[in-house]
């Protein structure tokens, strides 16, 4: 019998997590399957995962329906609110036998702060911890985005001991600010005699939208083909040195003595967007020890089906900066398309989720006439 892929990629240091999450796959078991078939250790989501979801089938009319009958004054933002929190839960306690078996480092499930505070820490953290009071699992982690703004209150969760997915990551020098927040909290909890333990938290760098910007402005320029599709990769590994300078050089060095979990990366956009590219361009390239891949559904299944498990990324992780190098001298501007890729992603996000509480809106009048 072969190994499968997925299955494999734990034991080469890597965690799978599933970016994707429905009510019906928490009902009909699919989540317990891919738990015990593919080690499934996560599963993330994020407000366009939530407005397919609900729009997408009738899978939340009855559950919508009730909650208008119970709590008929509540805005379409707080029904919102009330059937993603459902949905949390029901995931955090099947994948809570994860978290118990890896002491607290996988079987996270996150949720998204509303991503119209991606520009207010104070508005952020004061949803982050509404979010936590009310889910209530410790298996649950609070997505913030990495925007400036967004350090603030990664450093005060974090402080809090709330479990922090820090999202919408596309530069190195960011990805180092996310990571002395996530430091300077913990430190803030040692501080306080607070434990630090079981405080968890990733930084989701996001990959396949750098190689289509940057695939962009190569093919306006006439560059080198060969340069293609290769900015996204080396732009991760670039931020996974990053990571292993601080956390395992000095800076992290007392707090890991005092149980300090790192913060690890976890490579997220992993879909391939260039039908030209492998399918799993963004699995197999990106395969290092303490990392995490949120892979959505058609990417995890074409890994389980073909992908090939080895520990790639430091293999050419000397040719990062040289490649990058190259990159810029042609005219492209790493920095200029990472920030605007922060303000494209926020702006995608702010839609989806405007375009379901409309959809909601529409629906519980839809119900009400029924």
């Amino acid at each position: 019998m072969s190994i499968n892929p997925l299955q494999a990629l734990a034991g080469l240091g890597q965690s799978v997590w599933y970016d994707n999450i429905h009510r019906t796959m928490l009902a009909d078991g699919e989540l317990d399957r891919l738990i015990a078939e593919d080690q499934l250790a996560g599963v993330t989501s994020n407000p366009t995962i939530f407005e397919k979801a609900i729009t997408g089938s009738a899978a939340y009319d009855a559950a919508i329906a009730e909650a208008m009958r119970a709590q008929p004054q509540w805005s379409a933002a707080e029904l919102f609110t009330h059937l993603a929190i459902e949905d949390i839960r029901t995931a955090a306690d099947i994948l809570r036998p994860v978290y118990d078996v890896s002491q607290g480092q996988d079987g996270m499930i996150s949720i998204e702060v509303s991503p119209t505070l991606a520009h207010d820490a104070a508005g952020t953290i004061a949803e982050a911890r509404s979010l936590h009071a009310a889910i209530d699992r410790p298996n649950l982690m609070v997505k913030v985005p990495a925007t400036r703004e967004g350090l603030e209150a990664i450093e005060t969760l974090i402080a809090d001991g709330i479990n922090v997915n820090v999202t919408l990551l596309f530069a190195v020098e960011r990805y180092a600010e996310v990571a002395e927040a996530f430091i300077r909290g913990l430190e803030q909890r040692v501080s306080a005699n607070k434990p630090i333990e079981h405080v968890t938290s990733v930084a989701s760098f996001f990959v396949s939208r750098v190689d289509t910007a940057v695939d962009e402005q190569l093919t306006q320029l006439n560059a080198d083909s060969n340069l293609l599709g290769k900015a996204a990769i080396a732009n991760a590994q670039m931020a996974y040195q990053v990571f292993l300078d601080i956390f395992d050089g000095p800076r992290f060095r007392e707090l890991k003595a005092a149980g300090a979990q790192v913060q690890r990366l976890l490579w997220a956009s992993t879909g391939t967007k260039n039908p030209a590219y492998s399918d799993i361009l963004y699995v197999e390239e990106l395969i290092a020890d303490r990392t995490v891949n949120t892979m959505p559904p058609a990417t995890y299944d074409a890994y389980r089906d073909h992908g090939q498990p080895q520990a790639r990324l430091l293999d050419t992780m000397s040719q990062a900066a040289p490649l990058l190098e190259r990159i810029s001298a042609l005219g492209v501007d790493l920095d200029a398309i990472t920030q605007q890729l922060e303000r494209d992603g926020i702006e995608a996000f702010v839609a989806s989720y405007r375009n379901l509480l409309n959809a909601l809106e529409e629906k519980v009048a839809s119900l009400a006439q029924r």
